[in-house]
């Protein structure tokens, strides 16, 4: 799994092509509290998509867990994706070497996540219970691999970005006279 972790670590800092230690622009306090605000917002209503579709293909359509949790969270992850790059990391990278990153950590993540939940709700345990510690999990792996990994190099890049800066730049002018 170490290797395969690797493997998936190498291959996203060589798809965007760019030097292994090359850094973002530094954001400040503000910037960083902000952009984990906007993601852990976008992330709970994610989370309200996978709870609800979870819940309709659990209790409706009664699948077992597995079939369940993987519908949902793939339906939870474009949403969230969609709505992080656009508006939490503002980033202007390309949409398929982003998303190719993404689906790289859920190459890792779901497979374990999805046994390992199995197998602590066939345990006993609720499987909404099992549900909320792999949100958990996922929560905090994924700002992690997407701040650091998904959007390095990219943050505060897209047209909403340049608009910020933009307002900034005007508001300092106006400040100078």
């Amino acid at each position: 799994m170490v290797k395969l972790f690797r493997l998936v670590y190498f291959i996203t800092l060589f798809a965007e092509r760019k030097p292994v230690f090359m850094s973002d622009n530094k954001l400040t306090k503000k910037q960083n509290l902000l952009q984990g605000v906007k993601f852990a917002l976008f992330s709970a209503s994610a989370g309200i998509i996978e709870v609800a579709s979870f819940a309709l293909f659990n209790e409706v359509a009664e699948l077992p867990y597995w079939p369940a949790y993987l519908i949902a969270l793939a339906l939870s992850v474009l949403y969230n994706f969609t709505l992080n790059r656009r508006f939490t990391f503002k980033s202007a990278n390309n949409i398929p070497v982003a998303m190719l990153k993404v689906a790289l950590f859920y190459c890792v993540f779901t497979p374990l996540s999805t046994w390992g939940g199995a197998r602590v709700e066939a345990m006993g345990v609720n499987e909404y219970i099992v549900l909320a510690c792999t949100m958990a999990l996922n929560f905090v792996t994924e700002f992690l691999f997407c701040r650091f990994i998904v959007y390095r190099g990219s943050i505060n890049t897209n047209d909403l970005a340049q608009k910020e800066l933009e307002k900034e730049k005007e508001k300092e002018k106006g400040e100078n006279k």
